[in-house]
């Protein structure tokens, strides 16, 4: 370099504000395929902790003696958690690096889950499951990054992709044998799935997760650093140009989420050993648009396939308020209505989570935290708002899937410029 001999050249000095990780921190011990399946089972946590335990919303009603409203509460607390802890936990991993603050996740995450299986009160189960979230969105955010610190960027929403459909595949069986749980053993038994899952997610990764990051930012945690790189991302209309059709399109899943369990089991008297079929024939629209996805971004690229997604999420949407309309309350329109949902948004989550990342390796974690605090305070919000309007009918979950599917298209409408300037990403 700059004309010395090579065998004799000193090595420079890292930037101040940077300290690089050694390439063999941990060497050979994640290889690709290692690192996909690990990817996976960091996103696997978060939705599990919630699809798993839907079919016992309604019992845990009853056997905390709480109203529906405030069940659904340990649905918007573990939003809320997510919401809150993504905006730490990615700044955490640009810091310390990605893998002991992984390690440190999976290890809140299954404490959390023995807590929430050990819970006497409603109280105690917020809380659990409040710490459950602060755990699983560590992981997912360092996902989301680990990411983006190996594969290239043209690569990152395939991988996304990829990784998704296996994740929609468990989250097909998740609902199932949750309600199988919930009509053998009670609550509890799903809880403590989780807490064993937990445990053997950290013991994978503590013997095959490696450093991903190139280099460490010992200003990332700044109180001004964490200002002003929100404060950047916050401005960047490429970020918002994906982060918020996700949001919205995330926003439309919640809604069934949060309101299926009542919806089909106490309004429309489906068996609760039965409903994990029902869910999961929703979710199965999830597996049929991450792979819908992926062929779609090989010929179209990130924005017009977010484009499509956003426009079949419109038609998802009110598909629920059409068959009420026509007076169709029965458990197959809440099905049909879930799945087109889901479907949409299997093609909008890979588009929104890698386009709103892409833009930013400098401050890869922090958007990462950010896209992920954003999507969950939407669902915090759906849930929040849902159990408020709950008034035993199917006509709250209709309206308030119709009002997001309608915000979903135009959010994308009016914001498609900023991400076709963007050309790198297509």
């Amino acid at each position: 370099m700059n004309g010395s001999s090579p065998r004799f050249a000193r090595a420079p000095r890292p930037a101040p504000a940077e300290t690089r990780v050694a390439a063999v921190l941990l060497p050979g011990r994640t290889r690709p395929a290692h690192l996909l399946w690990l990817i996976t089972g960091f996103w696997m946590l978060q939705p599990l902790s919630t699809d798993l335990y839907l079919a016992s919303l309604p019992e845990l009603a009853s056997y905390f003696h709480a109203s529906p409203a405030l069940v659904q509460q340990t649905l918007s607390m573990f939003a809320l958690g997510v919401a809150v802890s993504q905006l730490v936990s990615g700044p955490l991993s640009d810091r310390f690096g990605r893998r002991p603050i992984l390690l440190a996740g999976v290890l809140v995450y299954a404490a959390a889950s023995l807590a929430c299986t050990l819970a006497t009160r409603i109280d105690a189960l917020l809380i659990g499951r409040f710490m459950q979230a602060a755990g699983s969105c560590t992981v997912a955010v360092i996902a989301r990054a680990v990411v983006r610190d190996t594969y290239p960027i043209g690569e990152g929403a395939h991988v996304i992709a990829r990784s998704t459909s296996i994740l929609a595949v468990a989250l097909l069986l998740a609902p199932v044998v949750g309600a199988q749980l919930q009509a053998s053993f009670g609550w509890r038994a799903n809880f403590a799935l989780l807490t064993l899952g937990g445990a053997a997610l950290g013991l994978a990764s503590v013997l095959r997760f490696a450093e991903t990051i190139a280099r460490r930012n010992p200003a990332a945690m700044r109180p001004a650093t964490l200002l002003g790189n929100y404060g950047a991302l916050l401005r960047s209309p490429a970020f918002w140009a994906y982060a918020l059709p996700g949001s919205l399109s995330f926003g439309m899943v919640f809604v069934y989420i949060s309101g299926a369990s009542f919806a089909l089991i106490d309004v429309l008297h489906v068996p609760t050993r039965y409903f994990g079929y029902c869910f999961a024939l929703g979710v199965l629209g999830y597996l049929f648009g991450t792979q819908a996805c992926r062929r779609l971004l090989r010929h179209y690229g990130l924005s017009r396939t977010l484009r499509v997604g956003s426009t079949l999420g419109l038609a998802a949407g009110t598909t629920f308020a059409a068959g009420l309309a026509l007076d169709l309350q029965h458990w197959a329109t809440v099905v049909v209505a879930h799945f087109l949902v889901t479907l949409a948004h299997g093609i909008n989550s890979p588009c929104a989570q890698s386009g709103a990342v892409a833009p930013f390796p400098e401050k890869a974690g922090a958007a990462a935290a950010l896209l992920g605090s954003l999507t969950m305070l939407c669902a915090f919000s759906v849930a929040t708002l849902l159990g408020a309007t709950y008034d035993g009918t199917l006509q709250p979950l209709a309206t308030l899937s119709a009002l997001l599917a309608i915000a979903l298209f135009v959010a994308e409408r009016a914001l498609a410029a900023h991400r076709l300037r963007d050309k790198a990403l297509s």
